[in-house]
């Protein structure tokens, strides 16, 4: 069980294990982070870092594969098409579809925080962990977007 998490003030990467609390530090800031103990159950019903008890859940599926992925079977089947290789062509992109079937059912699930944006890997979903939910993100974007106003004073929009 980890946690990958950017740094509250720099946003510098960092990733921690979670069998109990740890006192953090930020490598490029020297910002110190108390992270809570998580549960024993390997069930994460709260996030460690910011407390926030809304939490979603998604596929663990590095992005920038599966879109080389796609890239890769385009231009093959581009050449094939070309050559007049239906065949190939329609094998090439079917293939491709499976592939990433398979991928999908491979992978396992991230849990990630609304508000702080900490992937928590290794811990299992409960049912209170659903698929992103946009009226949530948004309303944890307004709440940054008022933070950093508060923080810095700086005009919104202009």
């Amino acid at each position: 069980m980890n946690v990958c998490f950017p740094c509250p003030l720099c946003d510098t990467p960092g990733k921690l294990p979670l069998p109990g609390p740890i006192d953090w530090q930020c490598p490029a800031c020297d910002h110190r982070l108390q992270v809570a103990a998580s549960g024993d159950d390997g069930a994460a019903g709260t996030c460690a870092l910011c407390g926030n008890a809304e939490l979603y859940k998604k596929k663990d599926f590095p992005h920038g594969l599966g879109m080389a992925l796609l890239a890769v079977a385009f231009l093959a089947s581009l050449f094939t098409y070309g050559w007049y290789e239906k065949w190939l062509t329609w094998a090439i992109l079917l293939g491709s579809a499976l592939l990433d079937c398979l991928i999908f059912l491979w992978v396992g699930d991230a849990l990630v925080c609304y508000r702080c944006n900490a992937h928590y890997r290794g811990f299992k979903a409960g049912a209170g962990h659903l698929p992103f939910d946009l009226s949530t993100g948004e309303r944890y974007r307004q709440e940054r977007i008022r933070r950093e106003y508060l923080e810095t004073g700086k005009k919104l929009g202009g």
